[in-house]
């Protein structure tokens, strides 16, 4: 078999099973039983089509029978009248209507024939058309319970397409829902170890351990560099204990110095 035939092969599988999918019972059924209905019907037209043919000759050997009584009443009359010629002309022409007749008379038996045969053939078909309406209307009903049933069935375990449909996105919903709690719970643990605070800090004007350990030495250095400044200003050798002591001393005599000049006067 060759491509085209391969192809054509699948085409006709896909489209078979395309129609056999969208096939609804009910409406083919309903469509068998036109179809025998217009069997029947046509079975109807053709005894009547045998019957009118039937009719026809019988009216043309009735006319026929007419025919002879009229001649045989012309042969009489020209016999009487000593007209033998005439007479047996009359009856020559009597003679070939008759021999029409009796063709006639074997058509017309063949068509009754004809005709009752179809009658029979009428009546049997008629009641299988009538036996199939029975069936199908049967296997329509049953077709509608056992779709109810599936429906019914598809509905109360979930199997059905829509149902399915359902059941997936029930199960999306709760994929989400696990994977924001398990966000949630690692945000959380996150934060508990100070993960956040680092980031945060980071780029952002804080500092980290280096950063903080740098500021404190840069600090120190500051300190110490106060602390010799401050030692040049006072002087190479003295203590700032001795001269806190020496400006307390000179405070104390001032202070009393006032005070000895005011007893006298008391």
């Amino acid at each position: 078999m060759g491509l085209g035939g391969r192809m054509s092969n699948t085409i006709k599988a896909k489209l078979s099973r395309v129609l056999d999918k969208a096939e609804d019972p009910g409406e083919t059924l309903d469509y068998s039983y036109q179809k025998q209905l217009e069997n029947l019907q046509n079975v109807k037209k053709g005894i009547a089509d045998v019957v009118t043919a039937k009719k026809r000759l019988q009216l043309q050997n009735d006319k026929h029978q007419q025919a002879m009584l009229k001649l045989d009443t012309q042969a009489r009359q020209a016999l009487s009248a000593g007209q033998e010629d005439l007479a047996r002309t009359a009856l020559e022409r009597k003679s070939a209507i008759q021999t029409e007749m009796q063709s006639l008379d074997t058509q017309i038996g063949e068509l009754e024939n004809q005709q009752q045969a179809l009658i029979e053939s009428e009546q049997k078909l008629r009641t299988k058309v009538e036996q199939f309406r029975t069936k199908k209307e049967t296997i329509k009903a049953q077709y509608s319970a056992a779709e109810a049933q599936v429906r019914i069935s598809e509905a109360a375990t979930g199997v059905g397409e829509s149902m399915a449909e359902v059941g997936m996105a029930m199960q999306r919903a709760v994929d989400k829902t696990e994977g924001m709690r398990a966000r949630a719970d690692a945000v959380q643990e996150l934060e508990a170890a100070g993960t956040f605070e680092d980031l945060t800090q980071i780029g952002g004007g804080g500092e980290d351990d280096i950063d903080r350990q740098l500021r404190e030495l840069g600090s120190g250095s500051q300190v110490d560099s106060e602390l010799e400044r401050m030692k040049a200003e006072l002087g190479t050798g003295s203590t700032p204990t001795a001269q806190l002591d020496a400006g307390a001393d000179e405070s104390a005599t001032a202070d009393k110095a006032p005070q000895e000049e005011r007893e006298p006067g008391a």
